[in-house]
């Protein structure tokens, strides 16, 4: 198993970002899923982050690793616990950043912003997973359905890491 504390290093090909709040509900499904891979055991070349909420430390994680899989919560009005996944380029071309203050910096500020310092060491690919979240109660665990999509989501990442997914592409992880 990597070992979750090691800096990102050339011979990570893939790097697993949770982003999210875990006092937070469903906006922890992130953190949770890294905690989750780091039981069941990682591959070699294979490393996870708890990006937790601090979107400036994404983007430092990201040197040089090759593949980056980022995860968190999302809501958009689906069911709880969809399952979003999409290519970065549909998210890291945001408005300039001008204003922003490391306490709104959020995890799509630093696709944006590594692109920017990582230059020829951004990673080749980077892929979003956003799971539906029913309750973002400060206190309250992960629903159902979202642990149930969270699950289901670790087991395919660890089957499957090289995925690559077509942006807009919607399922439902039941």
């Amino acid at each position: 198993m990597a070992d979750p504390s090691s800096p990102a290093d050339k011979t990570t090909g893939t790097l697993i970002i949770g982003c999210g709040n875990l006092l937070r509900g469903d906006d922890a499904v992130g953190p949770v899923l890294i905690r989750h891979l780091w039981e069941l055991g990682l591959p070699a070349d294979v490393r996870c982050a708890d990006g937790g909420t601090g979107g400036m430390d994404v983007a430092f994680q990201m040197r040089g690793v090759r593949h980056v899989i980022l995860v968190d919560a999302c809501v958009s009005g689906a069911e709880p616990g969809w399952l979003f996944c999409l290519p970065a380029d549909a998210v890291e071309h945001l408005p300039p950043l001008g204003g922003i203050n490391l306490h709104a910096f959020r995890w799509d500020h630093a696709l944006s912003f590594a692109h920017w310092l990582l230059k020829d060491e951004y990673p080749k690919l980077i892929t979003v997973y956003l799971i539906e979240a029913q309750r973002l109660v400060i206190g309250e665990p992960l629903s159902a359905p979202v642990a149930s999509a969270m699950r289901k989501l670790a087991d395919m990442l660890l089957n499957q890491l090289s995925l690559r997914c077509d942006a807009g592409e919607l399922t439902h992880a039941d």
